[in-house]
């Protein structure tokens, strides 16, 4: 969670949500933008306006969703991706 408060939070980074579009309505982190990774075709359309030379970061509830994302993104070229594998779930009770 530190490097993602340290190199993430308020910066101007490629920042995914991989959660439904409900979920991320419910809170967020930050500016995360939402890239909904149930609906795959769709999903990787949208990940096709990322630059792929960019880190990109990414996090869904717990760690399931975003590890299935971080795949998907390696095998379209993705060089650098480091997923929140705490997610929400870790996020949010740290709000509390």
């Amino acid at each position: 969670m530190l490097t993602l408060k340290q190199d993430v939070i308020g910066k101007n980074v490629q920042f995914i949500d991989v959660r439904s579009p409900k979920e991320y309505n419910e809170g967020h982190i930050d500016d995360a933008i939402n890239m909904n990774i149930a609906e795959v075709d769709n999903f990787i359309k949208q990940t096709q306006q990322l630059d792929k030379n960019k880190p990109v970061y990414l996090y869904c509830y717990t760690g399931g969703r975003s590890g299935k994302a971080s795949k998907i993104l390696a095998k379209a070229g993705f060089t650098s991706i480091y997923d929140f594998t705490g997610g929400w779930k870790a996020w949010s009770k740290d709000l509390d």
